[in-house]
């Protein structure tokens, strides 16, 4: 469990490295903690492994500030559990559920029971996430999500994707994207 807890870290650090992560931000977080342990996702999830990824992930929201939120899986439409602190920031409807292994995951079950005011809501705009194991949290993230590459390739036996996002760019040729000194009007 110290080699997951060390892979998240450092996959951590590689995607902090990329976008700064602070108070103004959420994190989705997706974990098939069957995958990490070589197994086909949804089949054998583990609060031992769930609990090594928290603890990186919590660690990491400790020296940040940033917004955590949990993705379960199909069974609850990839619902995510976040604090109730995040909720109100962020203006997010809660729906009426509470993840558990069989229908929720292993993940977002150990996060409900971890956190200190958790809810689930339905919807969220993360700007950065940690896929482990292919959870696809690609619906959660704002556009346009942007692939960070990591020292790490997996945790455990799970693939690992992270990815940021930025602002989209739009205007076309004529657009500037950083404050310049500019004459002329656009007439």
């Amino acid at each position: 469990m110290s080699e997951i807890f060390e892979q998240v870290s450092q996959a951590l650090v590689d995607l902090d490295s990329k976008k700064r992560l602070t108070d103004e931000h959420i994190l989705v977080i997706g974990t098939s903690t069957s995958e990490v342990i070589g197994e086909h996702i949804g089949t054998s999830g583990t609060k031992e492994v769930a609990e090594a990824i928290f603890q990186g992930v919590q660690e990491f929201q400790k020296r940040t500030g940033v917004h955590l939120a949990f993705q379960c899986c199909e069974h609850l439409n990839r619902a995510l559990v976040v604090e109730d602190t995040t909720r109100k920031v962020y203006g997010l409807e809660p729906v009426s559920v509470i993840p558990v292994p069989k229908a929720g995951g292993s993940m977002a079950a150990f996060a409900y029971s971890e956190m200190k005011n958790p809810v689930v809501v339905e919807f969220i705009k993360a700007d950065a996430g940690i896929d482990i194991g292919d959870t696809l949290i690609g619906m959660h993230l704002k556009h346009v999500a942007v692939p960070v590459r990591s020292k790490v390739r997996m945790v455990g036996q799970a693939h690992l994707t992270l990815a940021v996002t930025r602002p989209k760019l739009i205007g076309g040729a004529r657009a500037v994207y950083e404050l310049q000194a500019e004459e002329g009007n656009c007439n």
